[in-house]
């Protein structure tokens, strides 16, 4: 059995106790695992009734409190962990199955692959939903876009992310979609000149909220949205179409 990266995963059947580094992969094991679910990060938020051990965040885990949950598997994202800490959970003796998810289409293959190889367990409803709403056709125009991260410094959504591929599959022009970095720094002056008809701010990993973040832009048109709907990939999804579609369509009208 090998997981998104080729790596070996020693399973000898599905796991019984299971720890998630990836607060999207919590919520969306919580629906039909939840009694496997042994260890989570403190940043796994969804369900806030989870109740299970907490295990300091997805950068900095407690690779010893992990393995004294003796979990028979542990669930990683080649993005979200440090590949140190994968190395020394195997090497402490922990299977550990880490995704790799960059696009749209990448998370529906790789979360079907880690519910019917990595857990034993049917195709959840809701990933079958999900993959259902966001393959109907686009009602956005080709508006050009782009999605800010953080501020001081400005970081925005480049090549080769999720958040990315999501902002094509709703029919958007993503401006930055060949930038060379993935998350690149940029100048607000910069930015601002682009000509795009609107900016992207999420709540999260970066606060933006109504008193900061819009005002730094002088001329281009700026919409507030839900951070979890732009970048958690799991049963958010099922909502995170609409959420993003209400978001962008009022904002292009006000143009």
């Amino acid at each position: 059995m090998r997981d998104d990266l080729g790596a070996d995963v020693p399973l000898t059947g599905p796991p019984k106790r299971i720890v998630s580094l990836v607060p999207s992969l919590t919520e969306a094991l919580a629906v039909d695992h939840c009694e496997q679910l042994v260890g989570v990060t403190d940043w796994c938020t969804h369900p806030a009734d989870l109740d299970v051990a907490r295990i300091r965040g997805t950068k900095n885990p407690n690779v010893a409190a992990i393995v004294e949950l003796q979990p028979d598997l542990v669930i990683a994202n080649k993005e979200e962990n440090r590949e140190l800490d994968v190395l020394r959970l195997r090497e402490a003796g922990v299977s550990v199955w880490v995704t790799d998810i960059e696009t749209l289409d990448q998370s529906f293959t790789s979360m079907r692959r880690l519910w019917s190889e990595g857990l034993g367990a049917p195709i959840p409803e809701w990933l079958v939903e999900a993959e259902s709403i966001w393959a109907e056709p686009s009602r956005l125009s080709s508006a050009r876009v782009a999605c800010c991260v953080w501020r001081d410094p400005w970081m925005v959504v480049g090549r080769d992310t999720f958040t990315g591929s999501m902002l094509s599959a709703l029919g958007l022009n993503h401006v930055l979609s060949g930038s060379e970095g993935r998350y690149p720094a940029i100048d607000i002056a910069e930015l601002d000149s682009m000509c795009l008809d609107v900016v992207l701010l999420p709540d999260e990993p970066y606060v933006f909220t109504a008193e900061d973040g819009p005002e730094a832009f002088a001329s281009t048109p700026t919409a507030l949205c839900s951070g979890r709907a732009l970048t958690w990939f799991g049963p958010s999804m099922i909502e995170a179409r609409g959420h993003l579609e209400k978001v962008l369509s009022e904002a292009l009208a006000l143009r």
